[in-house]
């Protein structure tokens, strides 16, 4: 069940108005039931899934909260992340694994027949097995006591609006708000309005445009020129950002509307001066994960940092996409930010200015930097394979012409527009949602120009955001 469908919008007002009328323990009742026929919606076969893995780390809970011993405390937390990382890797892993050996045999001239396994991929698998692999983590730290009620943990496993694509909620964030009270005024309708509606804008009409143009140039067949390969990378950058943080604006919108807070995900990424300052600003849920549970316990800044940021970084390309293209893309983001700060003590001598003017222009340059840094990225992200990634590398320096772009410029100025004008009174404000601050006839005006704009431009629903892949 898509975000972007009918059968959402049906589904969300019944679940929303019965959740208004019922008292707090009926709700969390209500609210789990919903969550588990949205999960079913897609696939009821994998409920036993969800189902397992809630099991898995509310039992790791309850027995690292009745043990004081550390051997056993260890091997309990070792034996959930043990669980949690065989699933992941039966379900998203097991094929890619398989190919990459019998391709690695053929280089030693051990010929082994073809085969695959035909393994479904689980929607959000990736997404709340980190999420309930962290609950245990955070217990086996004493950072969270354990929670007794399985209601309570099995709604924060499968709480329907981030269960599919995110954000990776902290049990420490979200548990206290499902045994609390929980208070739905005008501010949080509205606030929530909003979010659903500018999220549902941002992927049926920006992002949803913008794939055909991309898709293009990216077919295994096309053979497009430099100019073709940098403006489809750049529409690319755009649509990924607007299709994945418009799902997150929904479901942290649904969720406001159900009484909740979600984790903001997205703080205007492509503003960023160094690719560090750009993962603590994309898909926050899940960089500060992999700070919090991997890099910090390799050694973090202590012992070995720049072993420990690649290492990361790798994992986290891998985490994306059981593929050699999202493993490059991760050497690639790695790579950068280890020579980044390898050369930190060499830049700040060489950029030792004085001038506040000289300053400020080498902020905006860091931005233009960082921005083209990421979008060439992209390459290695979006290609099918790694061998198509460095065909479209190659055609950046060796095919000459516009070839379509002179064609495709205008719509993409067009799209990108209200993107560049929310995304620009964010950061001059500092207010992640200006619109609701303004006047209500101008907000109206605005609130009228995205439902219109849905209506009219918006691809037809049922497109599938970018991240359900994952």
């Amino acid at each position: 069940m898509l975000f972007n469908s009918f059968a959402f919008l049906v589904f969300f007002a019944i679940v929303f108005a019965l959740n208004l009328l019922l008292p707090r323990r009926a709700q969390n009742l209500w609210l789990l039931a919903a969550s588990y026929f949205f999960y079913a919606a897609w696939d009821w076969r994998f409920l036993g899934l969800i189902l397992l893995s809630t099991l898995i780390d509310y039992g790791a809970g309850l027995a690292l909260g009745a043990s004081e011993a550390p051997r056993r405390r260890r091997a309990i937390v070792t034996s959930s992340i043990v669980a949690n990382l065989g699933i992941l890797a039966c379900f998203k892993y097991a094929g890619f694994f398989a190919e990459s050996l019998r391709e690695l045999l053929a280089l030693f001239g051990v010929r082994v027949s073809d085969f695959a396994l035909d393994v479904v991929l689980p929607v959000g698998i990736s997404f709340y097995t980190f999420q309930t692999m962290g609950y245990a983590i955070d217990v086996y730290r004493r950072q969270l006591a354990p929670t007794r009620n399985l209601l309570d943990f099995g709604l924060f496993v499968a709480f329907f609006p981030q269960l599919v694509a995110g954000p990776i909620e902290r049990a420490a964030n979200l548990l206290p708000q499902l045994t609390n009270e929980r208070r739905i005024g005008w501010e949080k309708i509205g606030g929530g309005a909003w979010l659903l509606l500018w999220g549902l804008f941002k992927k049926v009409v920006i992002a949803d445009n913008l794939w055909p143009l991309v898709d293009s140039v990216y077919a295994p067949s096309a053979q497009p020129t430099g100019a073709e390969v940098l403006a489809a990378t750049y529409a690319f950058g755009v649509a990924i950002y607007c299709d994945f943080s418009g799902y997150t604006d929904i479901a942290r919108g649904t969720a406001r509307l159900l009484g909740f807070e979600l984790m903001r995900n997205f703080d205007l990424p492509y503003f960023t001066r160094s690719l560090r300052d750009f993962w603590r600003r994309w898909h926050i849920s899940l960089s500060t994960w992999l700070r919090d549970y991997l890099y910090i316990p390799l050694g973090g800044n202590r012992t070995h940092p720049i072993r420990n940021l690649w290492l990361t970084m790798v994992l986290c390309g891998l985490w994306h996409g059981a593929g050699w293209s999202f493993v490059a893309w991760g050497v690639y983001h790695g790579t950068l930010m280890v020579l980044y700060r390898a050369s930190l003590r060499w830049r700040e001598r060489l950029l030792d200015f004085r001038s506040p003017g000289a300053r400020r222009a080498w902020a905006f340059a860091s931005v233009l930097i960082t921005f083209q840094v990421v979008m060439l990225g992209w390459i290695f992200f979006r290609a099918e394979t790694l061998g198509r990634a460095f065909e479209l590398w190659s055609a950046l320096a060796t095919a000459p012409g516009l070839g379509l772009v002179a064609e495709w410029a205008p719509r993409f100025a067009l799209l990108v527009l209200p993107l560049a004008l929310l995304d620009g009174a964010q950061l001059l404000t500092g207010d992640l949602e200006p619109v609701r601050r303004l006047p209500w006839p101008a907000r109206s005006l605005v609130y009228a120009t995205l439902v219109l704009g849905i209506a009219l431009v918006g691809e037809d629903f049922g497109e599938e955001f970018v991240y359900f892949r994952f």
